[in-house]
């Protein structure tokens, strides 16, 4: 279980810092960007982030596995 878990934090890194890797100043305007939003939006966003995330891992866990 641990190491499955490692691979999957390994993993959520790589793709991480793929965006700050390729495309550095990209992401400096996307960081100025969200620091000008709202604390409601980003706290929206963030949630809906979050349910896409578990949907994935509940889709991949139960759903997909059956296809």
């Amino acid at each position: 279980m641990l190491e499955y878990f490692l691979c999957v934090l390994g993993m959520v890194l790589v793709i991480e810092g793929m965006p700050y890797f390729g495309f550095p100043e990209t992401m400096k305007a996307f960081m100025q960007y969200v620091q000008e939003q709202d604390d409601t939006m980003l706290r929206i966003i963030g949630g809906i982030t979050i349910a896409i995330g578990v949907l994935i891992v509940y889709l991949a866990r139960n759903g997909l596995c059956y296809l």
